[in-house]
């Protein structure tokens, strides 16, 4: 077998198969019926053996808010004082994580009790995972609940070792693309579970929007959505006619077809899937963690429904828990004997029998193919990170002899320190030349390394990994310097402009943001011993260069207004400077004697003794000219 061959989905009817043998999924179903029964506004939590804790919440709660609230996105920044997503919040081409309104305004009415009773239970160190499950709206109150359990653990001591796992039951979907993606940048996509059985509309139910000119059925959207959380559920369910069933099973498969369309006849989607779905039927049961294939497979396993089934199959998920492990053992027995060659037509085959889709002609083929795109072709994201990793000990040879150059610097007797000797470099010396080509050569590295992460080829949680955004920064701060050199000394600020604004290469400004995303705020504020390997503001020059400029013009502008504006840069520059020096967040060779920086310093304290004199003494300059 290929070392590229093993797939998806086969992994996924793995997974399918192993959580189907664990007493988690009959004991979540067992828990969530019991919140069912229980008083309204309150849930279920019950210790198990081994240090687990389930807690369950009911199906049957009405959603808090206006009858319009249900189906608006609001913000989600925060819970009580935890803030969520906070590394992502900021960046640059993700918009608001934004949340159902109304399940929003239901998660509310249970999170103090509930946060309470998560403190309490963190007390106890026996208790080693928690469970958060729930059926219906539920299984929406469950995901948020088990959102901010995942926050609050990664802001208190990491001396807490909890694990932390969310399965819901027909549960709606829950938040915009924002959220799905945030999600998956924590790495938190493994904690979720959603189990959506083969016809339940409710997990369905937010691909069709509320639109003007479809009042009828959007009032039956609301009447289904009010039947499915009130506490006569049943009832109600009954009570809407056959041909209102049809109607709202016909709009919802409308708008669920378009969604799964690529291109042309496509429609965007308000909410998305998040975390791993567990698809479930008679036959079986497969996992599936891509947001598009989840969404064809939602499409693909309601093409075989009926309207009355879709809105029945939503309490049936007792009967499927019960016959899974029994449906498992059924389904490779019976492919014995007629075993493919190859494992990945294996675990197609076995994915497309346990969707229940194996018996419908007309769906194998889509189906195969839906769950195909699961299947990347070529290394994985995984697969391209870890290649990546011995990639980049290649070139740590580079860097290291960087680092040779540096030091070699400092202990010149010219005094001038790594940047200026770089700048005024001929370019003849062997050294020079190396020092140079190895610049160039880590540039291509970490170039090629943010195109593979914007083309979607490495992990998704790839600059929050402390190897990659330890190396990156250790890469500016010990290279950017000598890209302020080349700028300044082939003197390119004279057309283009600063280095800053108008030099300053992209991969920085990235790296500047992995940096900032994931900083330790505590980390930050130790106080050093001992001046810094390397200058902790990697433009630092480039700012010395901007206020040579402004102390140049200082020097001769006769405009009281353009002065004093000059004056006003350099002196913020000038408390910036020895803020750093303080801290002793620069390197030795910043304080060199003959380092720009040191030469402006004295130029500075020449300029401020002549422009005391000319204050004095105004009549004793009045014809000469202020020396350049």
């Amino acid at each position: 077998m290929v070392p590229d061959e093993a797939s998806q989905f086969e992994t996924s009817e793995m997974l399918a198969t192993f959580l189907a043998s664990t007493p988690l999924l009959s004991e979540s179903w067992r828990l969530c019926s019991m919140a069912a029964t229980a008083p309204p506004g309150s849930f279920v939590t019950e210790r198990s053996g081994g240090g687990v804790v389930y807690v369950a919440f009911p199906g049957v709660q009405m959603v808090v808010g206006s009858d319009s609230s249900w189906r608006n996105l609001v913000p989600l920044d925060s819970i009580g004082d935890v803030p969520l997503f906070s590394s992502h919040r900021n960046k640059e081409g993700i918009g608001p994580v934004m949340v159902h309104a109304g399940m929003l305004n239901l998660f509310w009415s249970f999170f103090k009790p509930f946060q309470n009773q998560m403190l309490a239970i963190m007390e106890n160190s026996n208790t080693k995972s928690i469970v958060i499950t729930g059926h219906s709206i539920g299984g929406a109150t469950a995901s948020l609940c088990a959102l901010w359990l995942l926050s609050y653990l990664q802001h208190i001591p990491s001396s807490v070792s909890l694990s932390v796992l969310c399965i819901t039951f027909g549960s709606p979907l829950l938040g915009n693309g924002s959220f799905s993606r945030a999600i998956l940048k924590e790495r938190w996509g493994g904690n979720f579970c959603h189990v959506v059985s083969k016809h339940d509309i409710m997990p369905r139910l937010l691909f069709a929007p509320i639109v003007p000119h479809t009042a009828q059925l959007n009032n039956l959207l609301q009447v289904w959505q009010l039947s499915m959380t009130a506490p006569h559920f049943g009832k109600l369910a009954v009570q809407i006619s056959d041909k209102q069933k049809a109607e709202l099973f016909n709009f919802v498969m409308s708008y669920l077809h378009a969604a799964t369309q690529m291109g042309e006849g496509s429609v965007p989607i308000m909410f998305h899937p998040f975390g791993s779905y567990f698809f479930v039927s008679e036959e079986g049961a497969v996992c599936v963690d891509s947001s598009t294939t989840v969404v064809k497979m939602m499409h693909l396993m309601l093409l075989s429904s009926s309207p009355a089934c879709s809105i029945e199959d939503h309490l049936k998920y007792g009967d499927y828990v019960n016959k899974l492990s029994l449906q498992f053992l059924n389904q490779k027995n019976s492919m014995q004997g007629n075993i493919p060659e190859s494992s990945y037509e294996a675990g197609l085959e076995l994915a497309v029998q346990s969707s229940g889709l194996a018996n419908q002609e007309s769906a194998i083929e889509p189906a195969k193919e839906c769950l195909k795109m699961t299947r990347r072709m070529g290394p994985s994201p995984t697969q391209n990170a870890a290649r990546l990793a011995v990639r980049l000990s290649k070139v740590v040879p580079y860097r290291a002899e960087i680092e040779w150059y540096k030091a070699w610097c400092d202990q010149q007797i010219d005094q001038m320190g790594y940047y200026d000797l770089f700048k005024r470099r001929r370019g003849f010396s062997k050294r020079d030349m190396k020092v140079n080509m190895n610049r160039r050569k880590l540039a291509r590295f970490w170039d090629n390394v943010i195109d593979m992460k914007e083309r979607n080829e490495l992990p998704h949680d790839f600059e929050m990994r402390a190897k990659w955004v330890n190396a990156s920064h250790f890469y500016k701060l010990l290279v950017e310097p000598l890209d302020i050199a080349e700028y300044y000394g082939k003197r390119m600020h004279t057309t283009k402009g600063h280095y800053i604004k108008h030099g300053r290469e992209r991969r920085y400004e990235v790296f500047d943001r992995w940096w900032k995303d994931t900083m330790v705020t505590a980390e930050e504020n130790n106080e050093r011993s001992k001046f810094a390997s390397l200058t902790q503001d990697s433009c630092f020059w480039a700012r010395v260069e901007e206020a040579m400029d402004w102390l140049n013009g200082a020097r001769s502008e006769s405009d009281t207004s353009k002065l004093a504006v000059l004056w006003d840069h350099i002196e913020k520059f000038e408390k910036y400077a020895m803020k750093l020096i303080e801290n002793k967040e620069v390197s030795q060779d910043v304080l060199a004697k003959n380092s720009s920086y040191s030469i402006w310093v004295e130029d500075l304290k020449e300029l401020r003794e002549l422009k005391a004199k000319v204050k004095r003494f105004p009549h004793n300059f009045a014809r000469e000219v202020v020396p350049k």
